[in-house]
């Protein structure tokens, strides 16, 4: 490093006591360029151009309705196959009530009052004894 560094906070003093510097005047800008002639929305086809309809001079509603006019093409209409929520999934055939007794869920919620009262059909009687089950040691 040949020359030193100015200290951040002098070198910002110095440039804040300095007049600040004249802007170079920079050439005139062209005139803004206007959108070309557009074609009147009913001729709009798919393949027309529409790229004029997106110049930032074009008053929005115009440039709505030629897009509107754009995507009512069936070709931007087709829902998209890998989307999950584009088919319609309300059709097919309901659970079977078999199916719908094995899933934990619905044994949980729907089942459980049928589930208690063949529990309470399963237990003994308090009057009964209980005979010894093999296997387990009394405790």
């Amino acid at each position: 490093m040949a020359e030193e560094k100015e200290a951040f906070l002098s070198r910002w003093s110095r440039l804040k006591r300095e007049p600040p510097v004249e802007e170079r005047s920079e050439p005139e800008t062209p005139a803004p360029v206007l959108p070309p002639a557009l074609p009147p929305l009913e001729s709009l086809t798919p393949e027309s151009d529409f790229a004029g309809f997106m110049h930032p001079k074009v008053k929005d509603e115009l440039r709505r309705l030629a897009l509107k006019k754009l995507f009512n093409d069936p070709h931007f209409n087709v829902a998209d196959p890998f989307e999950a929520y584009s088919g319609d999934w309300t059709g097919g055939e309901p659970i079977t009530p078999e199916l719908l007794a094995t899933l934990n869920q619905a044994r949980t919620v729907l089942f459980n009052e049928q589930e208690k009262k063949t529990e309470q059909e399963d237990k003994p009687a308090e009057g009964e004894a209980k005979q010894d089950e093999p296997g387990r040691q009394d405790t």
